[in-house]
């Protein structure tokens, strides 16, 4: 039988029913969280996914970009090893082998998320486009499933604006240049995002010439009072980072690609041999028959309350396709809310929980809770706190004293927020998430005690900073004036 033949022949037959208690469509971060709880806690679950099982995180995003940053990391360390006694050399890039261990990684944690995996906890694994034909039934290839509960974790994809030309040159997107087993040229990056820059600086290190072109500023949702810290330092490694260039087209330049831009003092064409869409991210909502099932949507995403419920009550959303932080850490936070809301019917929420957020350029820049903008605005008399890394003898050992954190706290010693751009921030940070879910107070942390040398004693050396203040204050230099006088 051809393949046309039996399409049509399946299209015909007559739907397979399957009733469960949880149907999830996704198998990302969020949606494998939620079908390996549920089917230990013996509900019947389906999962379908009509893609690579374990999602952008796995296949496109944290783990291969990580993997590069890694590589070009390490030739980094050769050509700057001088500082420490050790001559420099400039390394020999394969960028085949390069590959090849972005592809190893993934391999390695692949076996986490496959169907066998699944299919071994219990779960029905169904490899095929979802899709609502009603409130309460999903059809999925030959299967037409109907549950007490459903979870939409259908992520998000690279978004690709409608620059005139784009569709006529080759691109890349992060979905497609892990695949490129070859060194580029000169790469072009269109978004001064996370995404782009982390790409931009894993590129340079080995070996492509490289240019970003942003239409804002670089790094625009972060700190601006810590983002310098990030760009100056990539473009010391030689990264040209155009902020408030517009891009007006692009087109073939021979074996190039051409890109027009406009800035405040005209336009311009830039030629580089390859081009990279790093310009932010749009929800999966295509195709799903959200209309049929009675969900609202709009172009950021589907719409759910506080406990992450959609305008069709038996309808869950997690993740990137809510239009909210595009992290795999959220959606697999939202995967538990879920849980227990579908499970245990407790009032679980995904509101007023400090979501962390890294950068893993290097120095990487990490946050999580109020900036310090936010916090004056909300609540006016607030402490910053800051410390640098140049008086850490951990940095210094290191070389790498370039950075500081920076804390928000309330006028009553609450913390509020906490920023780091440095060595080791996206690790540094976890300090302070922990803080923020306990609400502690900032006094909380200068009563731990960090090992000596490391450079989680910046985050008690912040922390102290907070008596200054406090020597400041004239009631409490009297009372220690007084306080003398006892002996």
């Amino acid at each position: 039988m051809s393949k046309d033949h039996a399409e049509a022949v399946a299209a015909h037959s007559p739907a397979q029913p399957i009733a469960v208690d949880l149907c999830i469509i996704g198998g990302g971060a969020g949606g494998l969280s939620v079908a390996a709880a549920a089917a230990a806690f013996g509900q019947r679950v389906v999962l379908i996914e009509k893609h690579k099982m374990g999602g952008d995180s796995l296949n496109y995003g944290g783990v291969p970009s990580k993997a590069l940053l890694a590589a070009g990391k390490r030739a980094n360390a050769m050509r700057t090893s001088a500082k420490f006694g050790i001559a420099s050399v400039d390394p020999k890039i394969d960028a085949r082998a390069v590959h090849a261990h972005v592809r190893g990684v993934i391999d390695a944690i692949a076996p986490n998320a496959t169907v066998e995996r699944f299919t071994g906890m219990g779960i029905r694994v169904i490899t095929a486009a979802a899709k609502f034909i009603d409130k309460s039934t999903v059809v999925a290839a030959e299967h037409r499933i109907t549950a007490r509960r459903f979870v939409i974790a259908t992520g998000s994809s690279p978004l690709v604006p409608a620059i005139p030309g784009l569709t006529d040159v080759p691109y890349f997107t992060n979905e497609t240049i892990f695949d490129n087993p070859t060194q580029l040229q000169h790469l072009i990056v269109i978004g001064g995002t996370p995404v782009g820059l982390e790409l931009a600086q894993a590129h340079r290190r080995l070996g492509s010439a490289v240019t970003v072109l942003e239409p804002a500023a670089a790094l625009s949702d972060d700190d601006p009072e810590l983002v310098p810290f990030v760009l100056r330092r990539l473009r010391d490694e030689g990264i040209t980072i155009r902020e408030g260039a517009a891009v007006q087209g692009v087109s073939h330049a021979g074996d190039s690609v051409a890109v027009t831009i406009k800035t405040d003092t005209g336009m311009e064409t830039i030629t580089g041999s390859h081009l990279l869409v790093a310009a932010g991210r749009k929800p999966n909502t295509a195709d799903l028959g959200l209309d049929a099932a009675g969900i609202a949507y709009d172009k950021s995403g589907i719409n759910v309350g506080a406990g992450l419920v959609t305008t069709n009550k038996r309808v869950f959303a997690i993740g990137d396709v809510t239009g909210g932080p595009q992290f795999a850490h959220v959606a697999t936070e939202h995967a538990g809310i879920v849980l227990r809301r579908a499970l245990f019917r407790l009032p679980a929420k995904a509101t007023n929980r400090p979501l962390p957020r890294v950068t893993f350029t290097e120095p990487e820049l990490a946050h999580v809770g109020m900036t310090e903008t936010e916090a004056r605005a909300k609540y006016g008399k607030i402490n910053v706190l800051r410390w640098p890394y140049h008086e850490i003898d951990r940095a210094q050992a290191e070389r790498e004293t370039d950075g500081h954190v920076k804390v928000v706290v309330g006028a009553k010693g609450h913390i509020l927020g906490a920023s780091i751009v440095g060595a080791q921030a996206g690790e540094l940070i976890q300090m302070w998430c922990f803080a923020l879910s306990q609400r502690m107070k900032i006094k909380a942390m200068m009563a731990c005690i960090s090992p000596y040398p490391t450079l989680s004693e910046i985050n008690k050396r912040v922390a102290f900073r907070s008596y200054t203040t406090a020597a400041g204050n004239p009631v409490v230099r009297k009372a220690i004036a007084w306080l003398a006088k006892l002996g």
